[in-house]
């Protein structure tokens, strides 16, 4: 849709970037850890035959860099708990998690703290979490039964004691967004002041969402999948086959149904529509006690014709909404060695600015910001290098742009508001354990976790309007992001760990790597979103109209190399419009990390004090430009199961196969270390897309 007004365009695209700034994010190997006391040497041949253990020696890099350097990853990769796509950025929590373990016994740091009775809460969880009996899942347990009946019912389990008069699936669906679940209402908050909370599109499903193609057959593994979890939940309630099958059948006819709303959301527009849903005061009345009721970003057309269809299924929908808080509630283990590995991720993800607090305390060394700091420093000067060189800018773009690097701050571990810090911790003292049923522990906790994620929403009338998302108080996270309304770099502490980064790695595995991570981070700076921001974080249109046409001209060819990958395990295309910017901040924040490490190289070699400089992985016969990449790409080993595909087919991140394959086609550099020809897997053609 096309609008005559100039100001109501930057209204809509204001209100698009702020729903989108989530945290921009690009081992199991407790023995390989900052940690541990072997020597560098040993450290290192340990870590050279893990490198080595992922790849696919049979492959030629030429051919398919991600086979050659993940190939075997599937086969080798730790086995540890997961219910979703498993891969070597993501395996970083279990290196967290086992840290966190740790933690939870040091008493003596948490007294030095101040959050000793925090931490007895958190043990206290833990080992009732150890104790329960959590698989196979106990889905029938009366409290999760209770809670179920308080908030909507269960009909396949009440049978004729529930009333469909007395139900509304709204309502449900808003009690549900309480414990964290994936009703109908798909909650999300803004990551900018005041926090507000605002819908995207449900997903329908369980462990496979559905749409109109992976769901058109009984045979296909979304139909075998989310049925399979369906019975599960049902035959622990001793229900007789029939009414499973019964209740099933009702769940997917809905789902049908519902699919074929037109999936249109009013959510970007912040004027009066002419189409309004009346029910979302009860959703601001359950989930927010009336809070934010006048900020009005819902998808209205969507949920006015989502409830005809819910009105022709009351009984499905109940039955799909009880079990969406079962799967919730669910642990979701596949057997029970998992349940230790479980109990601590939860701990991590339920509890983390507790486990922050004592994770940068004891974790986080100063040895560790400095270097971080001193890759950051060279990340930059090859930034402004781009800047100064790129001939398609005009001058006065090139001021500008110039002008906002040398504005961009700088944090290392995390970011630093003790107050909120504190109160969030707090937070943890009202947890519930109870011992006799770790039903109703769970329950609490998922109700403690919602509530610390809304609470700078909740309080937000107490912070300034300059206040920063809460996530970025957390540097026990894997994750880095830049963030364009203060025009910051955030490289958080958790996010220092193996494949990212080790202090005793070699310089080029360090830039491969870490310097990737924070190089494409710096390119979000002058992505096509963060490009309407100025240096001073303001929203500002700083670009002539030359460069501006020039620099989407550029972009357009990263939107078109990317779509052109098709997935054969789900037979569709990329969206290269969807996952632009981060493919910009890939091919950009990889060109820059290499010429960081080049130009960090040629300083330390004209530096006459310097020693001998490392440049080589014990074991791995690679020339140092070979190294860095490999390293660039063993961030992202992975293994994908369809249902993965489906589910990050729509994420703005590129699916990490596809990552790996676009930056290095497009890579000059990685042609030149790997001797790679036109024609070959990875060089297809001369042409390249490059913007920075």
């Amino acid at each position: 849709m096309y609008f005559s007004s100039l100001t109501l365009l930057w209204v809509v695209l204001i209100y698009t970037i702020l729903m989108h700034c989530e945290a921009r994010s690009v081992m199991d190997t407790p023995d390989i850890s900052e940690s541990n006391d072997k020597p560098t040497a040993d450290y290192l041949q340990i870590y050279s035959d893990l490198m080595k253990s992922y790849m696919n020696l049979s492959v030629a890099p030429c051919d398919n860099f991600y086979e050659y350097a993940c190939g075997n990853y599937g086969k080798v990769k730790p086995d540890r708990y997961s219910w979703h796509r498993r891969s070597t950025f993501a395996d970083v929590v279990y290196t967290l998690s086992d840290i966190a373990e740790q933690l939870v016994g040091r008493m003596d740091l948490a007294e030095a703290l101040n959050v000793s009775s925090e931490l007895m809460v958190a043990q206290r969880f833990h080992n009732a979490c150890l104790g329960a009996e959590l698989y196979p899942s106990n889905a029938a347990d009366p409290a999760y039964l209770d809670l179920i009946r308080s908030i909507g019912g269960f009909p396949a389990v009440d049978g004729a004691a529930w009333s469909a008069s007395n139900f509304s699936w709204f309502n449900m669906s808003s009690h549900l967004t309480n414990y964290g679940a994936n009703g109908l209402i798909r909650e999300a908050l803004l990551a900018a002041y005041p926090f507000e909370p605002y819908t995207k599109l449900p997903e329908l499903g369980f462990d496979h969402i559905v749409n109109e193609v992976n769901f058109a057959s009984n045979s296909s593994r979304a139909y075998k999948l989310n049925e399979e979890r369906m019975r599960g939940y049902l035959k622990a309630f001793n229900l007789p086959d029939d009414k499973i099958d019964e209740v099933i059948a009702g769940v997917f006819a809905f789902w049908r149904e519902a699919l074929e709303v037109p999936q249109q959301c009013e959510v970007f527009y912040p004027f009066p529509i002419e189409i309004e849903f009346p029910q979302w005061r009860h959703y601001y009345d359950i989930s927010w006690n009336g809070l934010h009721v006048s900020s009005k970003k819902f998808c209205d057309f969507y949920y006015i014709e989502l409830d005809k269809v819910c009105q022709r299924h009351p009984e499905a929908v109940a039955n799909y909404l009880a079990m969406q808080l079962l799967y919730k509630l669910d642990p979701k283990l596949k057997a029970p060695k998992y349940q230790r590995d479980y109990c601590a991720v939860t701990l991590v993800t339920s509890m983390s600015f507790l486990f922050n607090k004592l994770y940068m305390a004891n974790n986080f060394s100063e040895e560790k910001r400095l270097e971080v700091s001193e890759i950051i420093q060279e990340l930059r000067k090859s930034l402004r290098r781009s800047l100064e060189e790129a001939e398609w800018l005009d001058k006065e773009t090139r001021e500008e742009a110039l002008l906002k690097e040398s504005g961009i701050q700088t944090r290392i571990g995390s970011f630093k508001d003790n107050s909120r810090s504190d109160r969030l911790i707090r937070k943890i003292g009202s947890l519930k354990v109870v011992n006799e049923s770790y039903a109703l522990t769970n329950i609490n906790l998922q109700r403690l976790i919602v509530e610390i994620e809304r609470f700078s929403s909740r309080h937000f009338e107490e912070l300034a309007n300059d206040t920063k998302p809460q996530t970025m108080l957390l540097g026990m996270q894997v994750s880095a992001v830049y963030w364009m309304l203060d025009n910051s770099i955030n490289v958080m502490a958790g996010l220092l760990e193996p494949p990212i980064y080790h202090r005793s790695w070699p310089l080029p595995l360090k830039f491969g790597t870490l310097g990737f991570t924070v190089g494409h981070e710096l390119t979000h700076g002058f992505d096509t979103t963060s490009s309407y921001y100025d240096g001073s974080g303001n929203l500002r249109s700083w670009w002539s109209e030359k460069s501006r046409q020039d620099f989407e001209e550029r972009a357009e060819c990263y939107m078109d190399h990317y779509g052109g990958y098709v997935i054969p395990e789900i037979n569709r295309r990329l969206n290269g419009k969807t996952t632009m910017d981060e493919n910009i901040a890939d091919n950009g924040g990889l060109r820059r990390a290499l010429a960081a490490y080049r130009s960090h190289k040629k300083q330390l070699l004209e530096d006459p004090d310097q020693a001998r400089i490392s440049e080589q992985m014990p074991g791995l016969e690679l020339t140092p430009d070979q190294l860095f990449f490999l390293g660039f790409a063993q961030v992202f080993c992975s293994e994908y199961e369809e249902e993965h595909y489906w589910k990050d087919l729509t994420n703005e991140h590129t699916i990490d196969k596809y990552r790996i394959l676009g930056v290095v086609s497009n890579s000059e550099d990685f042609f030149q270390a790997y001797n790679c020809s036109v024609g070959s897997g990875m060089r297809p053609k001369a042409e390249t897309c490059r913007i920075w």
